[in-house]
């Protein structure tokens, strides 16, 4: 991403908390901080890797970016447009240039309608194509994700669980959005299939100029598909780099310990022992300070009081670290 090209999305402090109630007259008892004050920036053509442990807001952060679940508060911009407020009818054209793909390929399809009414939907719901016209832009959609004119006949249970995820691809394109979602959409798939879907996606970005925020778990994936990865935990970003930048230098002990956890290749390898200790907190009472500060090993008395922020520290590398940005580590 060009630093003098304005980004396609710009979240700043993005906080969504959900109440915890309880009792009979269901009284707020708790809070969960799923997101805590995420900022980052998507530019165009960029593919933007979000990873973190499971349960550390990565989906919530990508449904509050798409206006699927409301924000509690901070800002979401979009070509430079603040979206955090609209309302339904203003938002409805803003909609056609972002879309998603879920994780699970089968919940995410009717499993009553047709393979190409589910990728034409899109186009009635917007009035944007219908009869032949619309036949046509199917059967142009499904030869784009690798799938046959002739399939578009076919109920989602016909379908492979590659194939289904290409149907979900083949829906988001629907209305040539610029911004793409993916919600971990390899993770529910065979290992033999991940690969054809993220080259699919790698190959319908260079012909589309499309924008991937990537959610996923698995560090290999993100590592093939992103220009920058950005890593969560607890609701909070720590560090945000450069793909090549980050696994080279991770500068923060949390993205060091994601690192060090992926299996090695090799049996005869032995794993080194885990850098972090103890669970994950729960985010309905977070630890005060720096929230990773309860597992780190080389916490200091100041990480218990006091909350690090992203600074930068050189080659567009930032980190939330208060130990010299990572760099005493």
């Amino acid at each position: 991403m060009n630093n003098a090209q304005p980004a396609l999305l710009e979240v700043k402090d993005l906080v969504k908390h959900y109440p915890v109630r309880s009792g009979v007259l269901r009284r707020r008892v708790g809070t969960v901080h799923a997101v805590d004050g995420v900022s980052f920036s998507l530019g165009a053509g960029e593919t933007l890797g979000l990873v973190g442990e499971s349960g550390c807001g990565k989906s919530t952060v990508a449904r509050s970016v798409l206006r699927l679940v409301e924000p509690t508060s901070g800002q979401i911009a979009v070509d430079g447009a603040d979206i955090t407020h609209l309302g339904k009818a203003a938002l409805r054209p803003v909609r056609r240039s972002m879309q998603i793909v879920f994780q699970d390929p089968f919940a995410s399809l009717n499993p009553r309608m047709r393979a190409g009414d589910i990728v034409g939907e899109p186009l009635a719901v917007h009035g944007l194509a219908s009869g032949e016209q619309r036949q046509a832009r199917v059967a142009e959609l499904f030869q784009q994700v690798g799938l046959r004119p002739d399939q578009m006949r076919n109920f989602p249970h016909q379908f492979s669980g590659g194939q289904r995820q290409r149907i979900c691809i083949a829906r988001a394109l629907a209305l040539s959005p610029r911004l793409i979602v993916c919600d971990e959409p390899v993770s529910a798939l065979d290992v033999s299939i991940q690969a054809q879907v993220i080259n699919l996606l790698i190959d319908l970005q260079r012909r589309h100029g499309l924008s991937y925020l990537f959610i996923a778990h698995d560090l290999a994936v993100v590592a093939h598909i992103s220009h920058r990865v950005a890593v969560m935990y607890l609701g909070r970003m720590v560090e945000i780099a450069g793909k090549d930048e980050l696994f080279r230098n991770p500068r923060h002990p949390y993205t060091r310990a994601l690192l060090a956890s992926v299996p090695l290749p090799d049996p005869r390898q032995k794993q080194p022992p885990p850098l972090v200790d103890g669970d994950v907190p729960s985010p309905v009472n977070p630890p005060t300070g720096c929230a990773f500060h309860t597992r780190c090993r080389f916490a200091m008395a100041q990480c218990k009081t006091e909350r690090p922020v992203l600074r930068d520290v050189g080659a567009r590398h930032q980190v939330a670290c208060l130990l010299n940005g990572g760099a005493g580590l």
